[in-house]
């Protein structure tokens, strides 16, 4: 299996990946306040114009950017392994022990999380992290058919052919839905402490738990793996004949998504068993926020080396360095515009409101971000993450 061999070219900074990461976390934000960061309540619109804005609000919201900002941010995550490994690995050095160590930081990123907001994705992270470890130096083709396979939902096929052989199975449920009531009492009623108590007692459950009714653990692996594919092959450099293949994935990505809108709509409502049409509907789901990702990724990364526009995108790449402290102050601010322990403010916004609150919690991040590293060279969370990791290196 292990067929890797070091780069023989540097791996520089790549700018158009901050871009990418900083529209996805921007993305991440957007949807977050939306959700009321996961408090679910929310105040009856004053008349039918509002409630017509908020739906739209809200579905064209959830159209563009759920699911697809995880994704970017996700297959940036293996990008990232690749690098930091290849780098290391070009002096000899294994970076698969620091690797695992980064990761125990970054579940621990993840706790610290949990004390505002109980939807955090870092612990999560962390451990699929591990999962791909033992690929960073497999061949290219066993990584590529890993992703394929995990790509495919390996769980929504077993339910798809166990409820063909038996109707009468119900779709997976873990048994996460007893601790929601309990954490929006704490985000609706409670103290600091209490949503704190809630998120680290019940929200490991709820997001390990989600994740594997939706596919989400298996999608989490399947793009941190393509991520580390892509950094192979230095596709995000624009190096030899990088921006054709990027022509062809985003051909390919919007004939996929052509053919998987119809399909996400209507095959789950085509049948009547439950088991098959959740399943279904967790697999199409995903293939379709798979192919605009993947528009996404390569329409960005085309405009970046091909057009002007990349004056006006390259602006965006400080608020995607800083990706981590924009994470993590998203949550402790959002938490505390939100909840009861702060401002409350679920009880008076709609999500017109919320999206337009998000968009300015944007800009001042990104204030924040273009002042910060005119002195540093990280974000604050970033420098405390590489110092950490580092720890003890002669």
């Amino acid at each position: 299996m292990n067929n890797y061999r070091p780069s023989d070219k540097p791996n520089t900074r790549i700018d158009v990946a901050d871009i990418l990461r900083g529209i996805a976390i921007g993305g991440i934000v957007l949807i977050h306040f939306i959700e009321h960061l996961n408090l679910y309540v929310f105040p009856e619109a004053s008349n039918e114009f509002w409630a017509t804005m908020n739906k739209s609000v809200w579905d064209t919201t959830f159209f563009l950017l759920a699911g697809k900002m995880y994704a970017i941010f996700a297959m940036l995550f293996g990008l990232s392994f690749y690098i930091q490994h290849d780098n290391q690995a070009q002096k000899g050095v294994d970076f698969r022990p620091r690797f695992a160590w980064r990761m125990v930081l970054l579940m621990l990123f993840g706790l610290f999380d949990l004390l505002f907001y109980n939807g955090d994705i870092l612990f999560v992270y962390a451990a699929c992290g591990f999962i791909v470890i033992p690929f960073i130096r497999a061949s290219d083709k066993v990584i590529a058919w890993a992703a394929v396979i995990m790509l495919l939902q390996p769980v929504e096929l077993a339910y798809m052919i166990a409820g063909a052989i038996d109707p009468s199975i119900a779709p997976m449920d873990v048994g996460i839905g007893r601790y929601w009531d309990l954490l929006t009492y704490a985000q609706t009623d409670g103290s600091i402490i209490d949503v704190a108590k809630g998120g680290i007692l019940y929200g490991l459950p709820i997001n390990f738990g989600w994740a594997l009714e939706n596919g989400r653990l298996t999608q989490t692996v399947c793009f941190f793996l393509i991520g580390i594919l892509l950094g192979r092959r230095r596709l995000f450099y624009n190096e030899g004949d990088n921006l054709v293949i990027w022509k062809r994935i985003l051909t390919y990505a919007c004939i996929g998504l052509a053919v998987m809108l119809p399909a996400y709509y209507l095959l789950p409502r085509a049948t009547d068993v439950p088991c098959i049409s959740h399943s279904l509907n967790v697999m199409l789901n995903m293939w379709k926020n798979f192919c605009m990702m993947m528009i996404i990724v390569s329409g960005v990364t085309l405009l970046y080396y091909t057009t002007s526009a990349r004056e006006c995108l390259i602006q965006i790449a400080p608020y995607g360095k800083m990706s981590l402290t924009n994470y993590l102050t998203q949550s402790i601010f959002g938490a505390m515009l939100f909840y009861n322990w702060g401002f409350g403010l679920y009880r008076h916004c709609g999500h017109t409101a919320s999206i337009l609150m998000g968009a300015a919690f944007i800009v001042l991040q990104y204030m924040f971000c273009r002042w910060w590293l005119r002195s540093h060279r990280r974000g604050p969370f970033e420098e405390l993450w590489s110092r950490a990791t580092w720890i003890g290196r002669r």
